[in-house]
């Protein structure tokens, strides 16, 4: 039966729709079979300019030539230029004339102007993020009130890792249009602070002391700048001091162990001392007119025999 097949004639209708004029630009044909392959090497080419761009950023991480956010932005501008490369190369290796983009760039170019405004401001607010770097991955950024380090900074969106563990998508325009808050822009370390009363009539001097050996104790806690020790205020309930001290941190969790830590040991040391941590506390003063009468009742608020 396969000998009867005609196979040639199969071969003949598959070469016949293969060549198939799809349009004629500027004189040339554009077949259905170029139109395939420069896909097909484009989508191949994609794959070659992820793994290109990936291998190069591996490499500087391993060489430890960039910081995290810099070796990110090498890799996202990598790829964008081996990819552009690539299409360039595949549409001449297929002999499609590159003619054909000047009416698909007009077509872009209204399209655009009805509704894509935003997606190309994304794109663009993606290239100057990548650029001029005010924010970076890794970077420990607030938005809006939300702390969050940044993972990816892509074409149309940054990822942001909240501190929860969750996820936020923050179109790339919204970084340069807001205001943001980046921690870590030129270096990786933060102030922060501590706050603590303890009851009046206690040893001011010695409080201070004290705080001041748990700060220095802290292996986390910067020398230089020094910690700060301020004797805030005569509060409502307490005498209230500040600790500002200076820590390496990429997240905020890092920086609220070290808080935690010294918490610890403030108390730890108070109790030592026999300083006492202040709690609210109020005095209440009768001074009726006529003589009070108490009524004393059991569980069940019946009064006793």
């Amino acid at each position: 039966m396969s000998e009867n097949f005609d196979w040639q004639g199969i071969w003949d209708g598959f070469a016949r729709i293969w060549k198939t004029e799809l349009t004629v630009v500027a004189g040339s044909p554009v077949q259905l079979g170029t139109i395939i392959v420069a896909v097909a090497m484009v989508f191949a080419g994609y794959y070659f300019s992820r793994r290109a761009s990936r291998g190069l950023a591996s490499l500087l991480k391993k060489r430890r030539q960039f910081e995290t956010g810099h070796t990110a932005a090498i890799e996202k501008l990598s790829f964008y230029l081996i990819f552009v490369g690539v299409v360039i190369t595949v549409l001449r290796s297929v002999s499609f004339p590159l003619t054909a983009f000047t009416f698909a760039g007009g077509a872009l170019a209204i399209g655009l102007g009805f509704g894509s405004q935003n997606l190309m401001n994304n794109f663009i607010s993606g290239l100057i993020l990548l650029f001029e770097q005010p924010v970076r991955a890794g970077d420990l950024i607030e938005v809006e009130g939300t702390y969050g380090t940044i993972e990816n900074i892509g074409a149309r969106s940054t990822r942001v890792l909240a501190s929860n563990n969750t996820q936020i998508i923050v179109p790339n325009s919204f970084l340069l249009q807001s205001n943001v808050v980046n921690f870590t822009l030129s270096d990786d370390i933060l102030r922060t602070q501590v706050n603590v009363g303890v009851a009046y009539g206690s040893p001011t001097r010695q409080v201070e002391s004290i705080i001041r050996e748990a700060v220095k104790d802290h292996p986390q806690v910067l020398k230089d700048p020094a910690p700060q020790i301020i004797f805030a205020d005569f509060g409502d309930n307490a005498l209230g001091f500040e600790i500002y001290f200076w820590l390496r941190a990429r997240s905020l969790m890092q920086q609220r162990k070290v808080q935690s830590d010294l918490r610890y040991r403030i108390d730890d040391l108070f109790r030592e001392a026999g300083i006492t941590i202040a709690f609210p506390q109020r005095d209440v003063h009768l001074n009726p007119v006529a003589p009070l009468q108490v009524h004393l009742t059991d569980s069940r608020g019946e009064q006793p025999a």
